[in-house]
């Protein structure tokens, strides 16, 4: 029998695999908002404690049972979370900001209310951060990005060029106990670049645009030397962090996570291909050059969005693997995506529907829509070199599509599933492209009591 491993590992090397792979919480996009994820619990009868995996995003740690009743085939390996996995249970904080989201913060979060009323994440020196969530919100927002008298200083851009001895042996002792005590693949992430300013998944100090990213967007054309200064401090730094990520963790991981870079909008990418060629690509070039030289790991690239006209650029980059493939997006379609770039870049994804899925949503109504892409992933099976995983919140809606149980191939079409996983996931399945308050006219809804208590 195929191993999770072992099938992720023939995916992305376009080789044929016994079944389409399945991620959910690989990383922090193709995770699952905390609401849907204790539905989900509540559907099959789990009641252990949630984790939340990262407050920002309020997303849950997928346990065991949830990889084995689901069939999933890869686990995370981040950088920013690794030393916070491995504390003891009674060091993380029980909380609950809004009903169905009841677990544990990582040890040590702090949430406050600022004056307007709004949930406010706390840093570690106990200071508000820029993160706000608003009481009828599903995760936090950052209002730091362009905000009045913000400017980029290029001298003072200074990324994290390190990583401290206590991130690295929290990272290889993790990397070992995922090798050694599991079959599932590992993906890596942590110590990557972000050349356009709107990822809240890549470390802030590598993000180049110094959170002013309509300023870079200019500078790109009328400061163009200074750019690609900018940008090539940013990968000196990534290439310098992932030789030592790689000392810890060798070769363990499948793939490595090089960029969060979100470059698409629903209808085209924001900026033009050209321009991304000329200015971007060079840096992508140089930083999966390395990766490639260096290590065996694949380079993983997650771009939200119509990013169709920049995939060519992409894969003369060097990149090997994009998601999440917002397959709803202008010119993303499963076909087109197959037939031009099948053999040439694994899809790990598929779906990111976004801005389809409503509280409202029915299982008749959109079936045409899992139809289609499940027929993205049967492509990328037998003759078709592509390799097309399903990911991203997608997976679990494929899972609530068919149900599959433990050890069987027995699928219940209720519909019931898929309409209790949407109203669970609520706003918060609509992450980074529809993330903006009202968008979709949501129902307002209040929540009593201290953030720091649980209901």
């Amino acid at each position: 029998m195929t191993t999770p491993r072992e099938r992720v590992a023939r995916a992305v090397n376009f080789q044929p695999t016994d079944r389409v792979p399945i991620d959910l919480g690989g990383m922090k996009a193709t995770g699952i908002a905390v609401k849907a994820y204790n539905a989900v619990k509540k559907r099959i009868g789990l009641s252990t404690p949630t984790r939340i995996w990262d407050p920002k995003f309020m997303i849950a740690h997928v346990e065991e049972e949830i990889r084995q009743r689901f069939h999933l085939d890869v686990v995370p390996l981040d950088v920013s979370s690794v030393s916070d996995e491995m504390r003891p249970q009674r060091e993380w904080v029980p909380m609950a900001l809004y009903e169905g989201a009841e677990g544990l913060m990582p040890p040590g979060t702090m949430i406050g209310e600022d004056d307007r009323g709004r949930w406010v994440l706390m840093g570690a020196d106990g200071r508000p951060t820029t993160l706000r969530m608003p009481h009828e919100g599903y995760y936090f927002d950052d209002i730091s990005f362009d905000r009045p008298g913000m400017e980029i200083r290029p001298s003072e851009f200074q990324p994290e060029a390190t990583f401290s001895d206590e991130q690295l042996r929290a990272v290889e002792a993790r990397a070992d106990f995922l090798f050694s005590q599991t079959d599932y693949a590992v993906l890596g992430w942590g110590g990557g670049v972000c050349f356009l300013g709107l990822s809240l998944i890549t470390d802030r100090s590598s993000n180049v645009t110094m959170n002013c990213p309509t300023q870079w967007m200019t500078m790109l054309i009328t400061e163009k030397e200074l750019c690609h200064e900018m940008m090539g401090r940013s990968v000196d730094a990534a290439i310098s962090r992932l030789s030592l990520l790689h000392e810890a963790v060798g070769n363990r991981c499948v793939a490595w996570g090089i960029a969060a870079d979100d470059a698409g909008t629903q209808r085209g990418e924001f900026i033009r291909p050209d321009l991304w060629a000329e200015m971007i690509k060079p840096h992508y070039a140089r930083l999966c050059s390395w990766v490639h030289s260096h290590t065996e790991w694949k380079t993983f690239l997650h771009s939200c969005g119509s990013v169709y006209h920049l995939i060519p650029h992409m894969i003369e980059a060097g990149v090997d693997i994009l998601n999440p493939v917002q397959t709803s997006a202008a010119n993303m379609e499963p076909g087109r995506l197959t037939r031009e770039f099948g053999g040439k870049l694994v899809f790990w994804g598929g779906g990111a529907i976004r801005n389809m899925f409503l509280a409202t949503a029915r299982l008749k109504r959109y079936a045409p829509t899992f139809a289609n892409v499940l027929s993205f992933s049967k492509r990328g099976v037998g003759t078709c070199s592509l390799r097309c995983t399903i990911s991203s919140r997608t997976c679990l809606r494929r899972t609530s599509l068919q149900c599959w149980t433990p050890h069987t191939n027995t699928a219940c079409s209720e519909d019931y599933v898929l309409c209790s996983f949407f109203r669970a996931a609520g706003k918060s399945t609509l992450l980074r492209i529809s993330r903006y308050p009202g968008e979709f006219r949501w129902k307002l809804r209040s929540v009593g009591g201290s953030p720091t208590r649980c209901w």
